[in-house]
């Protein structure tokens, strides 16, 4: 068991986000949680990651989780430039393999060394920067909040073969949706509909 989420509920200003949501999900799994937009699962994401608390329910994670994750509108310094970012997010677990940064970039179709700040950067190219950051430091639970916007067919290509690749390194993604990104082999996928979250 890489994580496990029992009986989470969340409110806000009295309004039920989501309501009694139950997941487990092993090392190695694809994971996709379908759900229109404002249906709750950002919320859930940003449970798991504890920028937001539940009103009840627990969180477990295995011992050697180790969480990334892109969440919906990812935030980076703006007056900086990508490469900048990606240094200042590896140093601060201290864990910034340049060489494999690089190599995300190329394959992901941006430059690591271009001068151009990230506040002049398309939907697209930042939903590439949150990917890379998701993934850059070997995490093995992975969460993928609307991960295709933006993205062209060429990066698209690109994003499925590194989820192949990262699932076959045995690591655990979990990508939330508003799509049923067919293109992708899921081993699990759930329906997430008024607060519930079920198999689908």
């Amino acid at each position: 068991m890489n994580i496990k989420l029992e009986n989470i509920s969340k409110n806000f200003n009295k309004r039920l986000i989501i309501e009694g949501v139950d997941l487990q999900v092993d090392f190695g799994k694809l994971v996709h949680i379908i759900g229109s937009n404002g249906s709750g699962k950002s919320t859930i994401f940003k449970i798991i990651c504890k920028i937001i608390e539940p009103d009840s329910g627990s969180i477990e994670f295995s011992d050697q989780t180790q969480l990334g994750a892109l969440i919906e509108n990812p935030s980076f310094m703006e007056d900086m430039s990508l490469k900048k970012n990606l240094q200042f997010l590896g140093g601060i677990k201290k864990q910034f393999d340049e060489e494999k940064v690089i190599r995300l970039t190329e394959r992901l179709g941006l430059d690591y060394d271009s001068k151009v700040k990230v506040g002049k950067y398309s939907v697209g190219m930042r939903q590439k920067m949150g990917i890379i950051q998701a993934i850059m430091e070997d995490q093995n639970l992975i969460l993928l909040d609307e991960p295709t916007r933006g993205l062209d067919k060429a990066a698209l290509a690109e994003l499925k073969r590194l989820i192949e690749e990262l699932i076959a390194e045995n690591k655990t993604i979990i990508i939330a949706s508003h799509d049923n990104l067919s293109e992708l082999n899921f081993d699990e996928q759930y329906l997430l509909e008024e607060g519930r979250l079920q198999l689908n």
